[in-house]
């Protein structure tokens, strides 16, 4: 114990601690076996002082931080904490400090299901409706199991959440979403035909857990998890104006300087666990010798899920199972706010990390793996050979000006766009998103700085340029050329009105204004649109709008896709 502060203005119970003290001062030094000491780490002073480097950007009052800690052969081996809590009263980042966790709230959810398919009260395999049957009928079954695999096919509840106009800011309960859900007409896709990354999942394997257990999720995971774990600062957070003590505050930086990320979620289940480092690491411990639950649960949590012909796509329950360096690794990440936060842990190796921090502009997950490799050894296969070509041929600028343009893949909705800059061509997917292109034959080049060998080939058809890009693993995409559309010419009139979602009860207005197409909402104000090609526009963020017209050609509407939203229908008023 490195300090003891005592704050004592009664006499009396000065003359009491005194008199504690003389009796414990007189007690021979066996007496003290069995009490336990806190120790900042039992790791060794070297790795402790590389764990220390890899935290030193944010140990500081002025900064906020991270709080860490690492399991290895049952018992936390490491727990410290780096930065401020909270900017406005410089409060230190301990192992204690409680952060949002985000999406690491996931394994939890997933796990109260799974005590309830053990007390008989519901199946994985049960539909979704049998418990909530506010949740439409799809004409096919979307059961629990989809559900905690994300395999469902349910649209995304934060995507749909934005698109209607919410801000992530704004308080958002349970029953918001729940009725979201309950006007959704359409799935992404047929459930377990595919796997895409779905809260609205989790916010309704919580609601199921509270339905059929008779208690509100948060005090089901309470009694049923976090006591009998002894995790004290562990809770499920659905109320937004509840006071939760020595909670780390969210930050980010804009313009170099930190301002508040606020964060009023008042729901559960994908998201809003609120728990310490030290804590967290009491759950990794059960999932080796559980108290709570049994092997045949953690089993399933750690067991990879299948899709309906049968292939795996590294998603277990809650969870996503991967290899690194050789090393079997089951983990999960979270992002809300200005929170972040990884818990990732090596079962064949009996190690775990966890790192919290209350930065946007962290990254717990790269950090954690830092550690990771103090403890793990580097048992990733050599490359077979060194990534690089050959030869680099030099072309001139002239040649090089046949390959610039606009290209669509039309299969995964991509467009991307080809530029000479500085005598070198480059691979622009946005403007901040650009990667240099080498010449290893006169129509082929290689991408330089990218994780995997990727190689860009273009050709010619029929007077119709192609790109065609290879991926290492053999992933190949193929790309048309195209005119993108000069906007002082293209007639916008088609296009512009008033288009409404029935299943977000919300408008847009697409509007030609001052030579710029835009869409206005009346919280989200005006957004720009780029039009890609001919009914195809994208607005910031990669949303892709795609204009319906009847067999007349009149323009009817339109639907709009995000990354875990498909074909969201807008009908013209």
């Amino acid at each position: 114990m490195d300090k003891l502060f005592v704050i004592v203005n009664d006499v009396y119970m000065n003359r009491i601690i005194c008199a504690v003290f003389l009796v414990l001062l007189s007690l021979p030094p066996a007496a003290f076996a069995q009490v336990e000491i806190y120790k900042k780490s039992d790791t060794g002073k070297d790795t402790v002082a590389l764990i220390h480097k890899i935290f030193e950007d944010y140990d500081s009052l002025e900064n906020p931080g991270v709080s860490v800690a690492v399991i290895k052969g049952g018992k936390i081996v490491f727990k410290d904490g780096y930065g401020s809590a909270n900017l406005e009263y410089d409060i230190p980042i301990e192992p204690s400090t409680v952060f949002h966790v985000a999406s690491v709230s996931k394994q939890f959810t997933v796990f109260s299901i799974l005590l309830l398919q053990q007390e008989g009260k519901l199946s994985l395999d049960d539909d979704i409706r049998k418990h909530i049957p506010e949740v439409p009928d799809f004409g096919t079954t979307i059961s629990l199991r989809h559900l905690a695999t994300h395999t469902s096919g349910l649209r995304d509840q934060w995507d749909l959440l934005r698109i209607a106009g919410w801000r992530m800011d704004d308080v958002i309960t349970t029953e918001h979403i729940l009725k979201l859900v309950s006007q959704q007409k359409e799935l992404n896709f047929q459930p377990g035909e595919k796997y895409r990354y779905c809260n609205t999942g989790f916010t309704l394997l919580a609601e199921v857990v509270s339905r059929a257990s008779g208690f509100a999720f948060p005090k089901f995971t309470q009694k049923k998890i976090f006591e009998p774990l002894k995790m004290k600062k562990t809770l499920f957070f659905d109320d937004h104006e509840r006071i939760v003590k020595e909670r780390a505050y969210s930050y980010k930086k804009e313009g170099g300087i930190y301002k508040k990320s606020r964060l009023n979620f008042a729901n559960a289940g994908a998201t809003s666990l609120f728990t310490t480092a030290e804590d967290l690491a009491l759950w990794v411990l059960n999932f080796k010798d559980p108290t709570v639950g049994n092997p045949a649960i953690i089993d399933q949590m750690n067991t990879l899920a299948v899709l309906n012909n049968g292939e795996t796509f590294g998603g277990a329950y809650g969870q996503f199972i991967r290899t690194y360096k050789g090393h079997k690794q089951i983990q999960h990440s979270g992002a809300d706010a200005g929170y972040r936060s990884y818990l990732g842990r090596f079962p064949d190796d009996d190690l775990a990390v966890i790192t919290l921090s209350n930065f946007a502009d962290s990254n717990p997950w790269e950090l954690a793996l830092k550690v990771a490799d103090l403890y793990l050894k580097d048992e990733s296969e050599p490359e077979k050979e060194e990534r690089k070509p050959s030869v680099y041929k030099s072309l001139s600028p002239e040649h090089l000006q046949q390959f610039e343009g606009h290209y669509w893949n039309k299969q995964d909705e991509l467009n991307r766009q080809i530029r000479l800059e500085n005598d070198t061509l480059r691979y622009i997917r946005s403007e901040s998103n650009s990667t240099a292109l080498v010449p290893v034959d006169f129509n082929k080049f290689e991408m330089l700085n990218v994780p995997i060998n990727v190689t860009v080939e273009f050709t010619k058809e029929n007077n119709k340029k192609e790109m065609k890009v290879t991926e290492a693993e053999g992933n190949e995409y193929r790309f048309d050329q195209y005119l993108p559309i000069d906007l002082s010419t293209f007639n916008i009139s088609p296009y512009e009105g008033t288009y409404f979602s029935p299943e977000l009860m919300t408008e847009y207005q697409i509007l030609y204004k001052n030579g710029k197409l835009l869409a206005r909402h009346y919280r989200l104000g005006e957004i720009p649109l780029k039009i890609i090609r001919e009914d195809l526009m994208e607005a910031p963020g990669g949303i892709k709008i795609q204009m319906q017209r009847d067999e007349n050609k009149r323009v009817i509407g339109m639907k709009v896709s995000t990354g875990r939203v498909d074909d969201l229908w807008f009908g013209k008023k």
